[in-house]
């Protein structure tokens, strides 16, 4: 079903995939280690792009965050990861770091091969089912696995990084969406939830982010009858009340040849997708992160009004990918899946 772009007055539409990789160029790949419950995906451009990075959660994991700041040297972005562990899942970045120096993929430096990985991790640690793993870390080969399983098809739900996250009273996940314009612009976002805060409006089975949906990409419910909840009271799972516990990731990408300002502009309006599916966010038991991807396919933008519009489809992206992410997430002991308690 197409959707009118009020600002714009054109129709707008999700791409052949609904996700991500409908930016040309773009693979994404996800690896998990059931027995733990936990996983990995890395979203792998098909050259060094321009990247930028913006972090809203107190209580963020991140990793070369800094060097894509518009104010330092920059390098072109090779491959982001997204990973489970919190701090342990950093040997997943550096296994994909590796990997693809071996394939000659990075900048030169004095004759040495060296990526440009990013990272950022969710908390999962409480949702592991064995801890038997710290003396020997899963996280290098699931990134290695991630890499080597990158494709267009992107699954959603209980995979990946999303493998053990929560969404507040609900399973969290992986999601993914994309809008294309009739002029050719794209933009796709993909999320893992792990969030402090409800995708889902609290005693219904109403998603936030109902106003942006197409079609029925995540159930076509509609909003709420009567005026959604705005209790300043928080109904939080014991599981996930201690700070730095939580977190919302996303990568944003565009077909759009962007500087570096620019998608840094990107990346911020980009976290308001998440403020429009999830209540409440950048809390000090989130560590919010999104990253921009410029793939420069088209003409480079210049006019603000164009910026504009595309951080304007990357927050709606980012919405309906975390709703998308909770929608098809599997089956779960704590927290419920949502498909579990309403069908």
């Amino acid at each position: 079903m197409d959707v009118i772009d009020t600002a714009t007055h054109r129709a707008l539409r999700p791409g052949p995939r609904n996700a991500i990789t409908d930016v040309a160029g773009l693979t994404v790949g996800q690896a998990a280690d059931a027995d733990i419950g936990t996983g990995v995906t890395v979203v792998v451009p098909a050259a060094g792009c321009v990247g930028a990075s913006d972090v809203r959660g107190g209580a963020p994991g991140t990793f070369l965050t800094d060097i894509l700041d518009s104010a330092n040297v920059g390098l072109p972005v090779d491959a982001v990861v997204l990973t489970g562990g919190s701090v342990f899942g950093m040997g997943a970045a550096q296994a994909v770091i590796h990997t693809l120096a071996a394939r000659g993929r990075g900048a030169d430096f004095v004759g040495r091969t060296v990526p440009c990985v990013p990272a950022a991790v969710i908390f999962d640690l409480h949702a592991h089912r064995r801890d038997d793993w710290l003396e020997a870390s899963p996280y290098p080969a699931l990134g290695r696995a991630a890499l080597a399983a990158a494709e267009v098809d992107v699954a959603q739900g209980s995979v990946g990084a999303g493998t053990g996250a929560s969404a507040c009273s609900y399973a969290g996940g992986v999601g993914t969406a994309s809008a294309v314009t009739p002029d050719g612009l794209v933009v796709g976002a993909l999320v893992v939830v792990n969030s402090f805060g409800e995708v889902v409006i609290p005693g219904s089975r109403h998603f936030w982010a109902w106003p942006f949906e197409f079609g029925d990409e995540f159930g076509g419910l509609g909003g709420p009858a009567g005026q959604a909840p705005l209790s300043p009271e928080l109904s939080v799972p014991p599981a996930l009340r201690q700070p730095g516990m939580s977190t919302t990731l996303a990568v944003v990408a565009t077909n759009a040849s962007l500087d570096r300002p620019a998608a840094k502009r990107m990346a911020i309006m980009a976290q308001d997708g998440i403020a429009r599916a999830v209540r409440p966010v950048h809390t000090l038991y989130d560590g919010d992160v999104v990253f921009t991807l410029a793939t420069g396919e088209r003409a480079a933008v210049a006019d603000p009004l164009e910026q504009a519009r595309i951080g304007h489809l990357a927050a709606d992206c980012v919405a309906r990918a975390i709703a998308r992410a909770v929608y098809h997430a599997g089956p779960r002991a704590q927290p419920p899946s949502w498909r579990e308690t309403w069908g």
